[in-house]
């Protein structure tokens, strides 16, 4: 079997766990195609055409798989760590560790051994938990996550000549609550209520219009799409800001309170945020009176 037949069929053996996948570069950890984790699918036709122009590792988007994915990472030459990691070499004996605090036994599920000899550990994203993100370090070192807004490379893929390989083929359980607890995201800060003052003529009737379809369009965003989502409102608010329609504070007040609602976090929304409005700024949009 040709390397692109074997990399085919391991993206629809991925697909078949309905995990949504997407092709990244041959050899390498780099996407593919632009906005990776809206166009990962599940539908086997739309794989079958993308692995057959030629040999793509599998990136798998967690988030919209519904997976958080523990990375245990490998000691790289020269790294050192902080006391009282000092002598660990994996991040398995991290997790060991995290676990003999918690006074809990390890679970089995599904995982995959990297091409450096690290180790990914697939896990249900808990349904009532609030998104989880990823992270890097926030367990203890050597260990990341991956979840909404992440991908890893599926069993099958090859980077610099080295494969990810299945190392456990159980089905995936649920994150464990511990894990789930030290995962979960803050609870979101409040924020005071956003009000704009519009004047009561034609123009001002547009605009309102203008906002409150942005903010229907935002509110209606389907996971995985949300941020994109976002930046589209901010670019098209930030327009009528830079004509003088609406003051670009109160645009960002407004899209913030509605990108929490959906559930964004604060840091990506507000990098978000501004990079649409920076955006929208080059094509200003007057509304006449």
């Amino acid at each position: 079997m040709s390397s692109t037949d074997s990399l085919m069929a391991a993206a629809l053996s991925a697909a078949e766990r309905g995990w949504r996948v997407f092709p990244v570069t041959p050899d390498d950890k780099t996407p593919a195609v632009r906005a990776w984790e809206q166009r990962a699918t599940t539908d086997p036709d739309r794989i079958r055409r993308c692995w057959s122009a030629g040999p793509f590792n599998i990136g798998l988007a967690t988030g919209p798989s519904g997976l958080v994915v523990v990375d245990l990472d490998t000691l790289k030459p020269g790294q050192e760590l902080p006391a009282p990691w000092t002598f660990y070499q994996h991040g398995s004996d991290v997790l060991g560790e995290l676990q003999r605090r918690q006074r809990t036994e390890p679970v089995r599920t599904y995982a995959v051994v990297t091409g450096r000899g690290g180790t990914h550990l697939y896990y249900r994203h808990p349904d009532q938990a609030a998104q989880m993100r990823n992270t890097a370090g926030k367990l203890g070192p050597l260990i990341d996550t991956r979840a909404h807004g992440g991908y890893v490379l599926a069993a099958g893929s090859v980077v610099n000549g080295r494969p990810y390989t299945l190392a456990c083929d159980l089905p995936v359980v649920d994150l464990p609550e511990w894990l789930a607890a030290a995962l979960t995201p803050a609870p979101l800060p409040e924020q005071a209520p956003v009000t704009v003052a519009l004047p009561a003529d034609r123009a001002g009737r547009y605009v309102a219009a203008a906002i409150d379809a942005q903010l229907s369009h935002l509110a209606q965003a389907a996971k995985g799409g949300r941020n994109h989502a976002l930046y589209a409102s901010a670019v098209a608010l930030g327009q009528l800001a830079a004509g003088g329609a609406v003051t670009g504070q109160d645009v960002e007040g407004l899209l913030t309170q509605a990108a929490y609602r959906i559930g964004l976090r604060p840091a990506e929304t507000a990098r978000t945020i501004a990079s649409g409005l920076r955006a929208g700024a080059a094509r200003p949009r007057t509304v006449a009176a």
